[in-house]
């Protein structure tokens, strides 16, 4: 749930984490019985949990579809050595395995999406969790042909026949979504492959041609020997890997019947922005990687600090290190208005907090990461606290004019006018903002920030990190006193317990939770 001394820091996280443990355990129980969808959900759960928890808001059918559709994307991933975008804040990327030849990778690559109709297919590859994914396939491919056969209501088929005929209809046009996206993601994998060698022309023909498979025999290529050169490749490999996934989810969510079919080009920054900060964030853990770096940095930001992207993580070479992220944050921050306008088209409650929340989390990440140099030498992300408040708060779209108004003046705070992108990064950040101030939804808050920017600022630079969050995340005055009731009962019923050292921390949590629950009186007076 969180460590102790985190929530002892943090006492204001202990109610959304409590809530967030709940949450899990129910989505845990949410598991349906038959043995197809039982080891697709559970596959979810070990892969995603936080994925998991989310995909619980949604719709049976629409659940049901988005739950397909990430494992399938996930096993396609497995297979072609791609990180993958759909798992919000907080996923591990899948452990791609480097041991598949080339020259049998591709073409599975190309006919992925026809072997999810196969009943039997299955591909012994990837280890840990996605070892057992890719040997158990056949129970993903029979619940992607079940999508929309309403099995649940078949034992009332006689009085209910239009509403399984409406069903089925629904889950064809599921099915086709998730074809689509799967063919378009495995050609683009591909693709990236044959530039490499130099046949990008077989791949523009439509992959038929077997000569680019010999010619990948002869030069021995790998994944691992792929890097990204320029910002525009940069984009297409972000497109082919998560945009396609903002595309396909924007598919699913049509297809539903919930929402308007969103622009493309909006749906694609979705995923871009969140592939964008995993790569940020991952850059330790990616040039880390055994047997060798995977650099998805674009050689045309990276060459401008450094001559080699390993360089990097050297501590001679700091400062040119975090001028180089501050580049790369600023190229991410292109996409936050792209991603506002798309939220601000949802009408379903459950599907837009399904997209709400991992963009918050990741401009919170690329937050707490500019201008830090511990991306090169750790790993910098939201304490776990701090994701229980985003799931817990986050509910309309004047929360995420919020948080996105908030994370970007922490940002704004941290740029430093000598940095070369100093410009261009206060550029994208007041075009954010601007657009937060002018949906009126700041004004409407009550929780979560200072009414005056310029106070507001003040703060942001005169306390420390983790104070930035606290008034981020000023819970309302009627959660501090539940807060207040939750911790005081635990208390009770932990007095006659012989753990000492719980009770005593019950009690010790309850008094800060007090001192909290007079601040925000206090601030909200002021």
């Amino acid at each position: 749930m969180g460590s102790l001394g985190a929530m002892l820091k943090h006492p204001v996280d202990i109610y959304p984490l409590m809530k967030l443990k709940m949450a899990a355990k129910h989505a845990e129980r949410q598991i349906p019985p038959e043995p197809h969808w039982a080891f697709c959900y559970s596959m979810l759960h070990r892969v995603s949990r936080s994925f998991a928890l989310v995909i619980q808001q949604l719709d049976t059918e629409l659940r049901n579809a988005v739950c397909i559709f990430y494992l399938v994307l996930r096993a396609l991933d497995t297979v072609g050595l791609f990180l993958l975008t759909l798992c919000f804040t907080n996923v591990d990327a899948p452990e791609d395995d480097t041991s598949i030849p080339t020259d049998v990778k591709v073409p599975i690559l190309i006919a992925f999406h026809r072997h999810i109709y196969d009943h039997d297919w299955h591909f012994s590859c990837g280890t840990k969790d996605y070892k057992v994914l890719m040997d158990q396939f056949h129970n993903v491919s029979n619940a992607f042909l079940e999508l929309g056969k309403g099995s649940v209501l078949q034992p009332f088929a006689t009085c209910l026949t239009g509403m399984i005929e409406d069903l089925i209809v629904l889950g064809s046009i599921y099915q086709e979504a998730i074809e689509d996206i799967t063919k378009r993601m495995g050609e683009g994998m591909a693709k990236f492959i044959l530039k490499e060698v130099g046949d990008v022309g077989c791949c523009n023909a439509g992959l038929k041609d077997d000569a680019w498979i010999i010619n990948l025999r002869k030069k021995d290529f790998s994944y691992s020997d792929m890097q990204v050169e320029s910002i525009d490749d940069y984009d297409e490999y972000c497109y082919y890997v998560a945009g396609l996934v903002g595309l396909g989810l924007s598919k699913l969510f049509h297809a539903s019947g919930l929402e308007d079919l969103a622009p493309d080009s909006l749906s694609n920054s979705m995923g871009l922005f969140l592939q964008k900060t995993n790569i940020i964030r991952d850059y330790l853990e990616d040039i880390n990687e055994i047997p060798k770096s995977r650099m998805f940095w674009p050689r045309e930001i990276w060459s401008k600090y450094v001559n080699k992207l390993e360089d990097l993580k050297l501590e001679g070479n700091s400062v040119k290190a975090v001028q180089c992220l501050n580049d790369m944050v600023t190229n991410a921050l292109i996409h936050m208005d792209d991603c506002l306008k798309y939220l601000s088209e949802l009408r379903d409650p459950a599907i837009f907090r399904f997209c709400a929340i991992p963009q918050i989390m990741a401009i919170g990440t690329l937050a707490m990461c500019y201008n830090n140099v511990n991306v090169f030498r750790g790993v910098v992300k939201m304490r776990r606290g701090l994701t229980a408040q985003v799931i817990h708060q986050t509910k309309t779209m004047d929360d995420v004019y919020g948080a996105f108004f908030d994370f970007s003046c922490m940002l704004k705070s941290k740029v430093d006018n000598s940095d070369p992108n100093a410009m261009k990064t206060l550029s994208r950040l007041e075009a954010a903002q601007k657009s937060c101030r002018e949906s009126g939804a700041l004004n409407k808050r009550k929780s979560y920030i200072i009414r005056n920017e310029s106070k507001y600022n003040s703060v942001l630079v005169n306390r420390p990190t983790f104070h930035y969050i606290v008034n981020y995340f000023r819970v309302s005055l009627w959660q501090q006193i539940k807060l207040l009731g939750m911790v005081h009962f635990l208390s009770y019923r932990c007095a006659h317990m012989d753990d000492d050292w719980l009770h005593k921390w019950l009690l010790y949590s309850m008094e800060a939770a007090f001192l909290i629950f007079v601040y925000n009186i206090v601030m909200a007076k002021v």
